[in-house]
């Protein structure tokens, strides 16, 4: 095989590195977002759980407290539950573009050392050319 199909096929796997490498930062990005999120909602929740505790008119001690507390945990839990499933997803597609980039890797791997050897053999020691 000619040495600029070894080249194409080395810059190939250049190319998929690359896109897998944007890939993956990009998913880092969505992760970061995600755990951004859940803090920010954990925050709020922490905050109406204390609104609602010291509410003059709902709060700890009257009829509708717990049940307003049921509601607000209720929604906090599904919105917690919507997150971590997002993030259960991003963590599968990071390690299914992680894999990727392995493979790629190794094959690129593969080409170099064809490649080298290609070279070994297209061109003798002291510029006298010719195959076999």
């Amino acid at each position: 095989m000619s040495i600029a199909n070894f080249h194409e096929k080395l810059l190939f796997c250049t190319q998929q590195k690359s896109r897998l490498g944007l890939q993956l930062s990009n998913i880092q990005m969505q992760q970061l977002s995600a755990t951004r999120k859940a803090s920010e909602s954990q925050m709020a929740y922490n905050s109406k759980m204390q609104d609602l505790y010291y509410d003059p008119d709902f709060g700890f001690g009257t009829e509708e407290y717990s049940e307003l507390l049921v509601e607000l945990q209720n929604d906090h839990e599904f919105e917690m539950a919507s997150l971590t499933a997002w993030e259960s997803q991003l963590e599968a597609q990071k390690e299914t573009l992680e894999t990727q980039l392995n493979e790629v890797t190794n094959y690129e791997a593969s080409w170099q050392k064809l490649l080298a050897q290609n070279i070994k053999v297209e061109f003798t020691y002291g510029g006298q050319g010719g195959g076999k």
